[in-house]
Parts: structure tokens; C-alpha cells; sequence
């Protein structure tokens, strides 16, 4: 199959993986097990995140502070040069069997991976040093996408999503590009709603006003020897419910998903997995087939795991609101830095949900 490369380059980032050996079972946190659509019920709508914390900065035309540090923002890695003239974009990609070949993960800088309707995950696939042709199926948005896309002051790329959620969406000041904008095509020779793609280098070509850089790194990002997992693991699966479960698996490349939709030769190879237990709650609506749609509460703090080679460290995440910075921090309370590269995130449900590392 063709694979798409990106258009412009990526700071190399070659992470060599050690060999590793034990398990560890971890019960992982809360809420609801099943994520949504469009279909109103008698649940109220939770009220939009708005503290001041959230507001946007103010928009800038270069790559802003974090650029100037000489870091990217979404990887750690070192930085030489002018800031990429657009904003960080996050696509809403389908993460089911229907979306074979996802097409476009190869270029992404970071992805988070979240709960859907149907107890179906859905992935939030981060876009800046390295802006792909094309990529897709692009699927709907959740009001989960607020805590996700916020810290980076992204545009969110999805194909639209209930009337609600958008409504969330807008007045929590997340930069959207649905359906109907510059770059959007339906492919032929797929079936809907899996057909819908993106134009992604067209759209960076041509950014909306008042774009906004990032205002500093999505994590805390430090070099790979400062890091002190002492769990060996050679193997990850995440239980986000009885639908759906994401497996690891350590090559010499990186990590990488063995059941994959991605193109071949075309998939995300992950420097560090990150695993938090986060609360999921009814975001108080149901999707078209009666499922109630979940809601993944992006904020507060919950136990995390952090895995870079063959090692797994133990921490626990916080962020005080929707639009803050997640951070790391061991048992001892020390900050924890994750090692320079690119990271998959799996926001996985405290509650139905479970980590397994093993080697």
C-alpha cells in the first residue's frame, strides 16, 4: 500500500529499548464505560470548564516562547530554528476496524487515546513539527476533547459532533475545523462515516486567523537517562472495557501495537506509553444506536505509569484544570520528567478499566 510521508521533517528521535522482565496488574480508576453520540436523553449537560485558568493566550504569528526555549512542545526534543507557521493541530481519528488503514500516525508527534461510545476508544492525534498530507477517518468530537487540546491551544480537526458538545466546545475557546471546511474530502472507495479525511498540509498552509502557538510543553520533558522505572516490561495491555483493549509490544523500534488499523508502515511508534487513571462520567446524551455517551474528566489527579524502554515507573498525574499542564510525580513526591520523544497517552477509565504491564 502507499505509505504518506510527512512534508516537513522531524527532529530525529531514535530510542533504543532495553529487554525487560515482570508484571504488574494494576486496577485503574472511574466512571462510566460507555462514550457517545447525538441523540439527546433526559441527563443534564455538565457545565462547561471556565476558570481563568482555561482562557486562551493571547494569539502570536511564531513559535512563542516555548520555540524560543529550544524544545518542542509536544515531543522534548531539541529545537533549532523559526516556529512552524501554524498551530498544533489534533485530528479526531477512528480507532476501530472499520477505519483500516488509518492513515497519517507515522507523522504525529504525540496521540491520546480515549473512551467512546459503545465502550470503543477513539484517538486525539497531535500534529506540529510534522504536518502529514493526508490523514483520517476523521470522526466526531467529544466535550472529553476539552482537557486534551486545550494546554496546546490546538485547532481540533473532526467531523462535527452533537449540537451540545460543539456548544461546549466553543465556549471553552477550542479552535475547531469541521466538515464542510478547506481540506475535508470523502474517499471513494470507502464506506461512511469512515471515509471522511483531511487535507492536513493544505490546512496548515493556510492557518485561521488568530492562531495561537503553544504556550509551553504539553509535559514535563527531560533527557531519557534521568529516568528511573525500575518495573521491567516487555508488554502492555490497557483495558478500556469488555469491548476494547489496547496491547504494547517492545521492539528495537519502539513500542508499537500489534493489533493496529494503522497503514502498513504508516503507524505511530511509541518512546513512552503513559497510562492514567482518569474518571469517567454520562456526558448526558446518547449517540444515534441509544448509547449513553461517556465523558473522560481530563482533570484533577489519579494514578499514572509511565513506560520508556523496558522499564515502567509508578507516579501519580495532576492538572488543576481542563486547560492546565499535566504533571508527573513519583511515591516521594518529586516531579517526574518524562524522557524526550514521542509519547502515546492512554486516558484509561478508572473504573471497568485495567493496566497489565508484563515482561
Amino acid at each position: 500500500m502507499l505509505v504518506r510521508r510527512g512534508r516537513r521533517g522531524r527532529a530525529d528521535q531514535d530510542w533504543r529499548r532495553k529487554s525487560a522482565v515482570a508484571e504488574l496488574v494494576l486496577a485503574v480508576c472511574a466512571g462510566a464505560a460507555a462514550c457517545g453520540g447525538d441523540k439527546a436523553s433526559g441527563g443534564s449537560e455538565p457545565e462547561v470548564e471556565a476558570a481563568a485558568a482555561d482562557r486562551p493566550i493571547e494569539s502570536v504569528r511564531t513559535g512563542g516562547a516555548v520555540m524560543l526555549s529550544g524544545e518542542w512542545p509536544l515531543t522534548g526534543a531539541t529545537f533549532e530554528g523559526g516556529g512552524p507557521q501554524h498551530p498544533v493541530y489534533v485530528v479526531k481519528m477512528d480507532n476501530t476496524a472499520s477505519s483500516t488503514p488509518q492513515i497519517g500516525l507515522s507523522s504525529a508527534d504525540m496521540v491520546v487515546e480515549q473512551l467512546v461510545e459503545g465502550g470503543l476508544t477513539r484517538l486525539a492525534v497531535f500534529y506540529y513539527s510534522d504536518v502529514p498530507d493526508q490523514v483520517g477517518p476523521v470522526r466526531s468530537l467529544r466535550a472529553s476533547d476539552i482537557g486534551i487540546v486545550k494546554p496546546t491551544a490546538a485547532v481540533l480537526v473532526a467531523s462535527g459532533g452533537a449540537g451540545r458538545t460543539i456548544a461546549r466546545i466553543a465556549d471553552a475557546e477550542v479552535a475547531t475545523s469541521v466538515e464542510g471546511a478547506a481540506g475535508f474530502y470523502r474517499a471513494d472507495d470507502r464506506s461512511a462515516p469512515y471515509d471522511l479525511f483531511m487535507s492536513l498540509g493544505d490546512l496548515a498552509d493556510n492557518p485561521q486567523d488568530g492562531w495561537q502557538a503553544p504556550a509551553e510543553s504539553y509535559l514535563a520533558f527531560g533527557d531519557q537517562s534521568d529516568f528511573e522505572g525500575t518495573i521491567a516490561v516487555d508488554k502492555i495491555t490497557a483495558t478500556f472495557s469488555a469491548a476494547h483493549s489496547t496491547e504494547w509490544k517492545q521492539t528495537d523500534d519502539g513500542w508499537t501495537r500489534p493489533e493496529s488499523f494503522a497503514e502498513e508502515g504508516d503507524d505511530f511508534m511509541a518512546d513512552n506509553v503513559l497510562l492514567l487513571k482518569v474518571k469517567v462520567g454520562d456526558a448526558g446524551y446518547q449517540d444515534p444506536a441509544g448509547n449513553p455517551v461517556p465523558e473522560t474528566k481530563f482533570y484533577g489527579r489519579g494514578e499514572a505509569v509511565l513506560v520508556h524502554g523496558g522499564k515502567a515507573l509508578q507516579a501519580t498525574w495532576s492538572k488543576e484544570s481542563a486547560g492546565s499542564a499535566l504533571t508527573l510525580q513519583n511515591t516521594d513526591g518529586d516531579e517526574v520528567t518524562v524522557p524526550a520523544g514521542r509519547t502515546w497517552i492512554e486516558l484509561v477509565p478508572a473504573e471497568d478499566g485495567a493496566v497489565v504491564l508484563s515482561s
